[in-house]
């Protein structure tokens, strides 16, 4: 096995827990234990702090993606300077799929540094919901990256079916629906 298919999947490990820690942030941000569905849940996993566990799975993501960078010069065969990593539109290969998942790491690095206690008491609860919001735009960069981004970097065209293309694509389509029922929520709760 290669180094770069070591980095790709580390990559998709790491988009199942994006995906999951994007999940539990609108759980969080909404009433969730005011709901029937909450109330059937064995007790045991009611004691669970979702606050926590959403946190950690931040943390387990930022590693992840970490390690997906930093493997990719290693390899040999990668067309990847540590330069191109930072700011992938000097590559030749891919540059605008590679963008995307540098955009969507920095969004990744900024909502977790903005959530740090001492910065997000600084910011005010408003500002910081404003800048947790940046996650949406940042699900959708890292699922369109991990969707077009040849795993080889050799700039094939994607196979939309391979299997490392539709947990990417099972990923933002659990996102999209998740997104579309806490906006109904959201809005539901706004005319009431």
């Amino acid at each position: 096995m290669q180094t770069l298919d070591i980095s790709s999947t580390i990559a998709l490990i790491a988009t199942v827990v994006l995906t999951v820690n994007i999940l539990l942030g609108m759980l969080l941000s909404s009433a969730y234990k005011r709901s029937i569905h909450w109330k059937r849940i064995p007790d045991f996993l009611q004691q669970l702090s979702l606050t926590d566990l959403h946190n950690y799975t931040a943390y387990v993501a930022l590693v992840l993606v970490l390690v997906h960078i930093i493997l990719i010069p290693i390899d040999a065969t990668a067309p990847f300077s540590w330069l191109q990593l930072l700011w992938p539109l000097t590559n030749t290969h891919q540059p605008y799929m590679a963008l995307l998942g540098s955009i969507s790491f920095y969004a990744l690095l900024l909502i977790i540094i903005t959530t740090q206690k001492i910065i997000k008491s600084k910011m005010g609860f408003r500002y910081w919901k404003n800048v947790h919001l940046i996650a949406y735009g940042m699900a959708l960069l890292f699922i369109i990256h991990g969707i077009w981004m040849d795993q080889e970097l050799k700039d094939r065209t994607p196979d939309f079916l391979d299997a490392e293309k539709l947990l990417s694509e099972i990923c933002g389509l659990v996102l999209i629906a998740a997104s579309v029922i806490r906006f109904r929520h959201y809005w539901k709760k706004q005319r009431y």
